[in-house]
């Protein structure tokens, strides 16, 4: 039912020794506070996104160029080198021609402990790219340059495999899949500004090119925190997003983290790719058994699917995925509170949320998880949560309402108790936010306030 266990587990395992682990060493768990209104939440996030023309013209390009239009993008214009690059998936050496562009320095209006990239790209066949941050600590020291994610929209075999990277760090930060981390934020050190790089890769002499038509950054430093304040309830929405179930895919495409047991990542993208009138063609579904059920389910898991990770819930590469669907954008952030991620809702917004929780903390779940993926589309009069839970045993059983105080505690904290009375970590409110190029002014509006526009 879960994706993202292994990598959450090791973080969490890590911030744990930090901590101390033991139950007994940790204070209890507050009592849930009734709530308190709508005071306005402290500054913990900040979203940063290059996607306008200006945009890519701000940055600097060596062999890349600035497309205008209806969607603007940064393309490879000419190869500025070429290098060897051997897939650590396929022991496969090829060359190719790359180009890169490398954007301003971003000095975030929060000193981050965890920065996690996005970005939205075409990748025709022959071709990917690689994205890359370098920052400046608090002490005005620099980090190296950290790869992000090595991607591309296929799998062919022209294609690199689909990866994040392991094992890069400096002694002070590192990269734990797709999430840049401080290693020690008891300590104060923070990162205060970053730059991002893209460097784009096609097999010389081809001619292709991918675009890349959004590139960016939600940097933050959330507390540590085992419980979060109560919200209270906006008006009641509920959109019509499709509901599809990971469960009903259990052994399927096992080569993809095991099947669908583990695919409610992929599964909850494909809902709000769908709600936004895009699906994959009969053509792209060619592959799929024709006797297996919503093969899209299973066409999402593959194409977001991280070959180091081995699972399909790395978060920027969902959003990437979710943006191979003309016209749509698509971000991994984080949200301040449940009130943010209604204003969302109310302007016709469904959000992919993350969290992990015990199967006591969440009523009527059924089931406890170190990491889960699941969709908001909606709340009820009283305030409670109406979620496409993809851990259902059918479609039919995939929306839940959640009660709101219960559920935004599992989404909003950092800090959890495990089945066995250790400290976890938790996702302290991540989510994934899609949406078309043309919003309407609601929509625009609601994103904008968020720093997503």
């Amino acid at each position: 039912m879960t994706s993202s266990t292994p990598r959450r587990t090791v973080l969490a395992a890590a911030l744990a020794a930090a901590a101390g682990t033991a139950a007994s060493a940790v204070p209890a768990v507050p009592a849930v506070a009734a709530p308190t209104g709508r005071t306005p939440a402290p500054v913990l996030v900040d979203n940063r996104f290059w996607s306008s023309y200006a945009d890519w013209r701000s940055g600097t390009g060596a062999g890349t160029k600035a497309v205008p239009g209806h969607r603007p993008g940064l393309v490879l214009a000419r190869p500025e080198g070429r290098t060897d690059h051997t897939d650590p998936h396929t022991g496969r050496t090829s060359s190719w021609e790359y180009a890169s562009w490398t954007s301003p320095v971003h000095t975030s209006t929060v000193p981050a402990t965890e920065v996690i990239a996005s970005w939205n790209a075409r990748t025709p066949p022959g071709t990917w790219i690689q994205v890359e941050l370098s920052g400046t600590y608090s002490d005005s020291t620099a980090t190296p340059w950290y790869v992000l994610g090595r991607w591309t929209s296929g799998d062919g075999e022209e294609d690199i495999r689909r990866t994040s990277v392991d094992d890069q760090t400096d002694g002070r930060s590192s990269v734990w899949t797709d999430t840049f981390a401080i290693d020690d934020p008891a300590g104060g050190l923070r990162l205060r500004a970053y730059q991002l790089r893209l460097t784009l890769y096609r097999a010389p002499g081809s001619g292709l090119t991918p675009t890349v038509w959004r590139i960016g950054a939600m940097a933050s430093d959330v507390p540590d925190r085992f419980t979060v304040p109560a919200s209270a309830p906006g008006p009641a929405r509920e959109l019509a997003v499709p509901r599809y179930s990971q469960n009903t895919h259990v052994g399927q495409y096992p080569e993809y983290d095991n099947g669908g047991e583990a695919w409610c990542s992929p599964t909850s993208s494909q809902m709000v790719v769908e709600y936004w009138g895009r699906r994959p063609s009969a053509e792209d579904l060619a592959w799929v058994d024709p006797a297996f059920a919503d093969p899209q389910v299973c066409h999402a898991a593959r194409f977001t699917y991280d070959n180091q990770y081995e699972g399909c819930g790395n978060w920027p590469f969902n959003a990437a995925y979710a943006a191979t669907y003309p016209d749509m954008n698509a971000v991994v952030t984080r949200l301040r509170s449940l009130t943010e991620l209604e204003g969302l809702v109310r302007a016709g917004i469904p959000v992919i949320t993350s969290q992990s929780f015990l199967e006591e903390e969440l009523t009527g779940a059924g089931y406890g998880t170190a990491g889960h993926l699941m969709t908001v589309v909606g709340f009820t009069p009283d305030g409670d949560v109406v979620a496409n839970d993809p851990a259902s045993p059918d479609n039919e059983a995939v929306r839940r309402v959640y009660r709101r105080r219960e559920w935004e505690n599992i989404w909003l904290r950092t800090k959890r108790y495990d089945a066995n009375g250790r400290v976890r970590s938790g996702t302290g409110g991540v989510c994934y936010v899609y949406w078309p190029t043309d919003p309407t002014p609601a929509r625009r509006r609601a994103l904008r306030s968020l720093g997503l526009l």
